[in-house]
């Protein structure tokens, strides 16, 4: 792999669009592009993850957050050290952890912040989770057990505590706007 991109954020910060924009930006130049969106409906631990976070309680709240880290480790293993790679973008990745309980959250952070791969690179699209739960209400999906205004603002204040060494871009921008930051970043940690 030559290049390694993560996009985070809340439900409906816009993660799908910016990974499109931007594995279209590097298709443009003739790179090859690998998205991986979590949970991932290719393996048993996206699968069981989506399900779980389709339900209620606590739970399918440990769950849904251990099943997806499963799944990001399925596509590190690989992807990451694939040299066929070359542009590998993940949607979504280790700010699951915010789900878990306080203190225990922090720690796992900090152990797969160390053990999985970084760059210049990760974005997290902080969106107020109004804006968030409009773009929710747009789309045509199941609800998940995170998808409410209460959820989504508790996720956001504990997002903060995790986002230090991100680029944290303001998601509520219009989506062209918030391009336009990404690749500036993206381009600028490739020369």
């Amino acid at each position: 792999m030559n290049k390694f991109i993560v996009i985070d954020g809340l439900d409906g910060s816009g993660k799908d669009t910016q990974i499109l924009l931007l594995a279209e930006m590097y298709k443009k130049q003739g790179r090859d592009v690998t998205i991986r969106s979590h949970p991932c409906d290719d393996n048993i631990y996206g699968r069981k993850s989506k399900q779980a976070l389709l339900k209620t309680g606590k739970i399918n709240h440990v769950k849904a957050t251990v099943y997806f880290g499963l799944d990001a480790i399925r596509s590190v293993r690989k992807y990451a050290h694939n040299d066929d790679v070359d542009v590998l973008i993940f949607s979504r990745y280790i700010l699951a952890v915010m789900y878990l309980p306080d203190v225990v959250n922090t720690i796992v952070y900090k152990i797969v912040a160390f053990v999985l791969p970084t760059s210049d690179c990760m974005f997290f699209l902080d969106v107020s989770p109004e804006e968030s739960l409009r773009r929710i209400g747009s789309r045509n999906e199941d609800t998940e057990m995170f998808e409410n205004i209460e959820s989504l603002r508790e996720s956001r204040l504990k997002s903060q505590k995790f986002t230090y060494n991100w680029n944290v871009i303001p998601g509520d921008d219009a989506p062209e706007v918030i391009s336009q930051k990404i690749i500036a970043k993206c381009l600028e940690s490739d020369s």
